[in-house]
């Protein structure tokens, strides 16, 4: 058991959840609704925390028990049974130490995602609308919530731009995998030809950070512009001179939301957007600079190609940067995104080991 403690004190971890428990039973305790949300979401997570843990220790104890057992009495027939606890450990075990591996300082964020269809015109925009598809079977299939920002529908067909909004625990964590171009080849069905094209979509992830996290923004140094929401037919937005375009000059940083009921909200929430995007601008550039001083060889900037889908005239879906793949390309644009976001989080976390050696 001690090779594979838990990264965290379980004691001191239900020390918090209790004292969470204490501030919830205040009697003003909801007084303050956002204050009392963050604390309630932040105890749901340690106590997933504690329970993820308690559950490998309870597979690992009765695997042990059984495996006592058989060697008291002897007992072949109980092997069977021994094998599948065995197995029933291995598998809580992998899902333990992968989310583990979730312990950077925004994993357990909320997520925002931005994709952009690339060149090529119906094409590419066709391809972001099934990345935007897959990313929204993902989140349903994982429990989180998908709250579209900004919409931005394609001339023909598709979409040419969307922001959409992963909520729920660790959703930083797992999609921060994603970001980077996304690459398909397969034969057009815009294309009376029967050809094969090639199309690009641009994923951006960020978290969604809260008040605690200062970046400071010269309110001169921003253009904003109002606009109408666009969106297919009830595409989730709102229909109004309401959506705010903020451009941050020095960076040339844009933002856009639409989403909200009112100028204001979608003000605050853009402003929220854009301070996430030039906090991770500037932990990139003390990135490079630790790399510059290390010597160490940059890793291919940031819009890289990350991941192929190729439809024809084989089908296969790989990432770049793991090797993972898979010829269930029907599985990966209806969701199953797993394994690529686990062989990710372990390629990070070795990349990460080999750095500090």
């Amino acid at each position: 058991m001690k090779n594979w403690v838990s990264p965290f004190n379980p004691a001191e971890l239900r020390n918090k959840i209790e004292e969470y428990d204490l501030m919830a039973s205040e009697p003003d305790f909801w007084n303050d609704s956002e204050r009392s949300q963050k604390i309630l979401q932040e105890a749901g997570a340690l106590k997933n925390k504690l329970a993820d843990y308690e559950r490998v220790v309870q597979s690992y104890e009765d695997a042990c028990t059984l495996l006592e057992m058989a060697l008291e009495e002897n007992d072949e027939s109980l092997l069977e049974e021994l094998d599948q606890e065995v197995q029933d450990f291995k598998s809580s075990y992998e899902n333990y130490r992968l989310k583990a591996l979730l312990c950077e300082e925004f994993d357990g964020k909320n997520a925002i995602v931005t994709l952009h269809a690339g060149a090529g015109g119906t094409e590419a925009c066709d391809w972001t609308a099934m990345l935007y598809r897959m990313y929204s079977r993902w989140a349903e299939k994982n429990g989180y919530k998908v709250d579209v920002l900004d919409y931005q529908e394609g001339d023909e067909a598709g979409i040419k731009s969307v922001t959409f909004q992963v909520s729920g625990e660790n959703a930083f964590g797992y999609l921060k995998s994603e970001k980077g171009i996304h690459r398909l080849v397969r034969i057009s069905p815009f294309d009376a030809s029967g050809r094969r094209h090639t199309s690009f979509s641009s994923c951006d992830v960020m978290p969604e950070l809260d008040d605690s996290i200062q970046v400071d923004i010269d309110p001169d140094d921003l253009r904003i512009d109002t606009y109408r929401s666009s969106g297919a037919g009830g595409q989730k937005v709102n229909k109004t001179s309401s959506a705010i375009r903020i451009t941050h000059l020095p960076t040339g940083i844009v933002v856009q939301c639409q989403n909200e009921r009112s100028q204001f909200q979608n003000k605050d929430k853009a402003m929220q957007m854009l301070k996430a995007k030039l906090y991770e601008v500037e932990q990139e550039k003390q990135m490079e600079k630790m790399a510059d001083i290390r010597g160490e060889v940059k890793d291919i900037a940031w819009g890289s190609q990350i991941r192929s889908y190729v439809f024809h005239p084989y089908s296969m879906v790989k990432d770049l940067r793991t090797g993972e793949e898979t010829a269930n390309i029907q599985g990966v644009m209806d969701g199953e995104l797993t394994p690529f976001m686990n062989a990710y989080l372990m390629w990070r976390s070795k990349r990460g080991t080999a750095r500090e050696e």
